[in-house]
């Protein structure tokens, strides 16, 4: 029955080879990588109008200002990540380029608030398209947080899992359908704006005061507003899922996010000015515009539907984003290694669960308020943003290359504003949670540190010295005859501590290998004839991924071959961590290969421990 619900949500087993089936055209592309951008029009212009809205309206035409500068910051950033693509086709954005150029620890900072901007973006735009379509429909404001939840783990991490391709063909749609709506609303509202009488504006609000207070404001606001540039690095962290050329179309794709999103910044930002749109209780300034503009007929509804689901599809980038990030690091040894692991349909399926639980615990002790959320958003990806434009400038001036001193000085101003915009965002949202980030990044530190410290001792016990490479003929048979199976990923000291133990109660001892592709087996199939420890190698080609399936496929068909006469003693190398929390950073296929295999007959399964020191 679990079998058949997974199948049913999740879909069936895709080989290696359709991993080609997987990757994203220019136009699916935008749909998954831009929704997070484009979606900030819908709070991003609104949350400068809030701070600025607020003090007896005396900085209210500073919003003008403001969006200007930000449009300014939004292409220096593209143009900058534009830039990292090329010269990381690797994907992995800010960390990569910071891992190549800078060293460790400036790597594991943008890693770390790359983490917390992408479990924040999901967090922030599924509470804020459920504010959206409460706003059109009121009686849902008690069960807003219910309907988060839903969201979250319902709709997006079970799409999600299903792969890219389901993901891409079932986003592509309201992506569009929304930038169509907004297009509409900007191209209406601006000949409505310049046709018909304007609405009244108070006097006070256009005036421009200046003093310490207004700076203040104008800094916040500036940085509630920089809500609008996250999104942006998730091109370059996802260039991999591109169709090929993937750097060319990453570029092109990049291009026409920018395009896009500063357009309707614009557009929203002069339909807020323009009907003088002020805080409003249980509604958006987007909801405002649109029935100002509209009334309560179907466009109205239209731009409020496909708003809520471009802000729930926004999370989107997140889970394209995080799971490739998190995998690349898990590479490096920074987090468990399974995170590195493809799922049965192709996807970082760990990833996707472990945001999904992140996002969803944010979203409850936050009760899905978006404005609260906000407090704690941009800072990441402005420091992400600063650490990428650096490691930029130490690449062109190491590399060099055609246009190597303009490329320098692009990524040496964008280096310089952002750096700004990170001081600006702490100081003037430190009271407001900025804090909560500061210290989550440290901490995020220490743990890929104490992760990482764990996997070097592990390799160190686990390394097998050439010295004991040697044939070991001496076998010694106690007992009834039986077949020893030893499950085995690669040649390494607890497999050499095993196969003693199993040839010591056996004289016909198999090393059975799962090979998720021909190149992992081959790889260890070179090793084991290196070492030729006196014991077969059976290899096993498993193009689904599966592990545990074919072992007890093989299993079965021996049992039925030999019958009843003789034993299947099947040893399970299993090595003890030194600390507890140790063992979270590893799989347990022993575990769940040793209770599937208990319940058959004549198969004795044990495991042979091996006591790490550190």
């Amino acid at each position: 029955m679990i079998s058949f619900l997974k199948r049913l949500l999740i879909g069936r087993p895709l080989q290696n080879q359709e991993i080609s089936n997987e990757k994203l055209s220019k136009c699916k592309a935008l749909a998954i990588f831009s929704s997070d951008a484009l979606s900030s029009v819908a709070y991003g212009p609104e949350q400068i109008m809030l701070i600025l809205a607020i003090p007896g309206m005396f900085t209210y035409g500073y919003i003008s200002y403001i969006a200007a500068v930000i449009l300014l910051l939004l292409g220096i950033v593209t143009v900058s990540y534009i830039q990292i693509g090329r010269a990381n086709p690797g994907g992995g954005g800010s960390y990569a380029v910071a891992k190549n150029n800078l060293g460790e620890m400036p790597s594991l900072v943008a890693a770390a608030a790359l983490i917390a901007d992408y479990t924040l973006t999901v967090a922030v735009s599924v509470s804020a398209g459920t504010t959206a379509i409460v706003a059109a429909v009121p009686a849902l404001l008690p069960y807003e947080v219910n309907i988060d939840i839903f969201v979250l783990f319902i709709i997006l991490m079970i799409i999600n899992l299903r792969g890219i391709r389901e993901a891409s063909n079932t986003f592509v749609y309201p992506t569009y359908a929304f930038v169509v709506g907004i297009i509409t609303l900007i191209i209406v509202g601006t000949v409505n704006a310049f046709t018909q009488p304007a609405p009244i504006v108070p006097p006070e609000s256009l005036e421009h005061q200046f003093n310490w207070t207004i700076v203040f404001l104008l800094l916040r606001s500036f940085a509630n507003g920089c809500s609008s540039m996250t999104g942006i690095e998730a091109i370059s962290n996802g260039i991999p899922m591109f169709k090929e050329p993937s750097v060319k179309n990453a570029s092109t794709t990049a291009l026409w996010m920018s395009g896009l999103l500063g357009f309707m910044l614009v557009g929203i930002t002069f339909l807020i000015m323009h009907f003088h749109v002020l805080p409003l209780e249980n509604n958006t300034a987007l909801s405002y515009i649109a029935e100002k503009i509209f009334g309560h007929g179907f466009f109205y509804y239209y731009i409020q539907f496909t708003t809520m689901l471009i802000l729930y599809l926004a999370a989107n980038t997140s889970f394209n984003g995080l799971p490739q990030l998190m995998s690349i690091l898990a590479s490096d040894g920074y987090l468990p290694r399974y995170l590195s692991q493809r799922g049965e349909r192709l996807s970082f399926s760990n990833g996707i669960i472990l945001l999904s639980i992140a996002a969803g615990l944010l979203i409850f002790f936050y009760q899905g308020n978006t404005e609260h959320l906000i407090s704690l958003y941009a800072i990441g990806v402005f420091i992400s943003f600063t650490i990428a434009q650096v490691s930029m400038v130490h690449h062109w001036r190491t590399v060099k290359g055609p246009l190597w001193i303009l490329r320098t000085g692009i990524n040496t101003f964008g280096a310089i504003i952002t750096s700004i915009v990170v001081l600006v965002i702490a100081i003037s949202k430190f009271a407001y949670g900025a804090w909560i980030i500061l210290l989550f990044i440290p901490f995020m530190i220490f743990i890929f540190k104490k992760i990482k410290e764990h996997y070097n001792d592990m390799a160190e016990q686990l390394h097998l010295p050439l010295e004991k490479m040697q044939p070991d003929i001496d076998s010694t048979i106690i007992g009834k005859k039986h077949i020893v199976l030893v499950p085995i990923s690669s040649p390494t000291n607890i497999i050499a501590h095993t196969l003693s133990y199993a040839k010591s109660i056996s004289n016909d001892v198999r090393a059975i290998h799962i090979a998720i592709n021909e190149e992992i087996g081959q790889k260890v199939s070179d090793k084991w004839q290196v070492w030729n420890p006196g014991v077969p190698l059976i290899t096993i080609q498993s193009p689904y991924r599966l592990v545990i399936t074919p072992l007890i496929d093989y299993i079965d068909n021996l049992i039925k071959e030999e019958g009843d006469n003789n034993y299947i003693t099947v040893l399970i190398p299993e090595f003890k961590t030194y600390k507890w929390w140790h063992r979270l950073l590893h799989n347990q296929t022993g575990i769940i290969l040793m209770t599937l295999l208990i319940l058959k007959r004549n198969v004795i399964v044990t495991t042979v421990p091996f006591h790490l020191k550190k």
